[in-house]
């Protein structure tokens, strides 16, 4: 499922978004302190003068500003407050700008609306985040950085049924699961979980959450980030039982957004690859997507 058609925000109603925001609020109260930071700012790999840490050529001199939409919501973000370094995008943004150069004081948060960061024209800001998929065509419009977050699939079943209480992918093969035909997650059932039984197919994700209310599949699979709209504002009585493994290739990435040609990008993906690399992306992943929004992996 890509997100250009994700049903998240864009058709979320006042009330579903209260109901969304206090339960995705309860899910991480447990959670406390601050996001785990880089250790020192660190030029990125291959780095020309240009990004010197802390002398980049940005909006605000000085300064890194970032934009991400409002609300921010969890697990992307804590308490709608992009600042506080609390969310795996927050914590994100803040280690990027850490690399960059650029402590928690020198970030200044700029709310963008969704469809505006990645639209054509001129950007006041530095980069954007917020759950944005790269692809070709806004590739037309925006410059992006490397990939900070390779979208995973996940497993929803309703918290009273036996599928909810699977631990391990073995667990899955005598689960009837149900997945949007022709997606990347019908894929992941087949060639990954592969079930005893033959997947129920729908031609929607909406197909498929009425079949998993009404009792017609156990369990359904989506990627991680619709997975969690689900279970917080749409199926409140459905829980992600897991989340699976990359298994490779060309998949889904959320990248940073940056004016058309910016001259910050190979910054900004130099910071995102050594962030990569040193395993800061994938700590700040198992701390924000997989146990602070209670989604363990299944292996």
């Amino acid at each position: 499922m890509r997100p250009a058609t994700r049903p998240r925000r864009r058709t979320t109603s006042p009330a579903q978004f209260a109901t969304f925001a206090a339960l995705t609020v309860t899910a991480v109260a447990a959670v406390t302190g601050c996001a785990p930071q880089p250790e020192s700012p660190v030029a990125a790999p291959g780095a020309s003068a240009s990004c010197a840490p802390g002398k980049l050529s940005t909006e605000v001199p000085g300064k890194l500003t970032i934009g991400t939409d409002k609300p921010a919501y969890a697990p992307w973000f804590e308490d709608d407050d992009p600042a506080n370094g609390k969310g795996f995008e927050s914590a994100v943004a803040h280690a990027v700008a850490k690399k960059l150069g650029y402590g928690k004081d020198e970030v200044v948060w700029q709310t963008v609306p969704f469809n505006t960061a990645f639209a054509p024209g001129e950007k006041k800001f530095d980069f954007d985040i917020n759950q944005i998929s790269i692809s070709d065509s806004r590739k037309k419009a925006v410059s992006f950085s490397s990939g900070y977050y390779d979208v995973r699939q996940a497993v929803i079943a309703l918290k009273s049924s036996k599928a909810a209480k699977v631990t391990t992918l073995a667990g899955l093969k005598d689960v009837k699961l149900g997945a949007q035909v022709g997606s990347t997650s019908l894929d992941v059932v087949n060639d990954v979980i592969r079930p005893g039984q033959r997947p129920a197919v729908f031609q929607k994700n909406d197909f498929a959450k009425t079949a998993l209310k009404n009792g017609q599949v156990e369990a359904i699979v989506l990627d991680l980030p619709t997975a969690f709209y689900i279970t917080s504002a749409e199926v409140p009585e459905a829980k992600i039982v897991g989340q699976l493994e990359n298994t490779g290739g060309a998949g889904e990435q959320f990248g940073l957004v940056l004016d058309k040609d910016s001259g910050l990008t190979s910054c900004v993906t130099g910071a995102v690859d050594a962030l990569r690399a040193d395993g800061t992306l994938a700590g700040l992943e198992k701390r924000w997507l997989s146990e602070a929004a209670d989604a363990p992996v299944l292996k």
